[in-house]
């Protein structure tokens, strides 16, 4: 994985960029080539702190297309720091994280409750938009089959909400997060299973819970200095 560098609206803004080639299944939530199939790429851009796109999906399509990227990929973006993305291994399981946590909430909030984060969405379109806070991109070097892949998320999740909570943040995440873990399509049968007590599973969780956790330390750290 890589950090490239842009100049966009006079601020100079970084992107992790991972050219996985082919032979890979991904699920990501992500805002471009969300869902479950093949990819050959993962892009994620830092944007402003203030955003004002209403078309994120053709934003993260011309950012792909700047770095040569083609083919079907998955692209998210974070107003969190890209240049302070955490990386961790577990025995093969690759995982990479950012991690800033401004509008930290719990998944489940009281009806009607709209955090700051999602307001400008829901409210009024022509208000700036702040995307996610903390994404997190798995790489597994074994097949996974559907099942597999839905339950790595769910193990992602569970994994990131123990780094933070641990990290002292009192939160499940941010309301806007994304997630894609990434199997290769080579190797054998495809993997049933990745919940955390599963051989992969298990890997999955470690490598997102250090990476979220460094993270998210890394960002009080962030916070304190200034």
């Amino acid at each position: 994985m890589e950090t490239v560098w842009r100049e966009e609206d006079g601020t100079r803004l970084a992107a992790t960029l991972w050219r996985a080639g082919d032979g890979h299944r991904m699920i990501s939530s992500a805002l471009l080539g969300g869902g479950i199939g093949p990819a050959r790429w993962v892009l994620n851009a830092q944007v402003a702190g203030v955003y004002s796109r209403m078309d994120p999906a053709v934003h993260l399509t011309e950012l792909a297309a700047a770095h040569g990227l083609d083919g079907p990929g998955v692209g998210m973006l974070t107003a969190a720091s890209v240049s302070r993305t955490v990386r961790r291994d577990d025995n093969g399981v690759r995982v990479s994280a950012t991690v800033g946590l401004r509008v930290p909430t719990w998944a489940a909030a009281p009806e009607g409750a709209v955090d700051p984060e999602l307001a400008p969405i829901q409210l009024d379109e022509s208000r700036p938009w702040t995307p996610g806070t903390v994404n997190i991109v798995v790489a597994v070097p074994v097949p996974l089959n559907d099942a597999a892949l839905v339950n790595a998320v769910i193990t992602v999740t569970e994994a990131k909400t123990q780094a933070l909570l641990e990290a002292g943040y009192p939160c499940t995440g941010t309301a806007s997060d994304a997630v894609c873990v990434a199997a290769t399509t080579g190797g054998g049968a495809a993997e049933p299973f990745a919940g955390p007590r599963s051989e992969w599973g298990s890997r999955i969780a470690r490598a997102v819970r250090a990476a979220v956790h460094a993270g998210a330390l890394d960002y009080t750290n962030v916070l304190e200095g200034r």
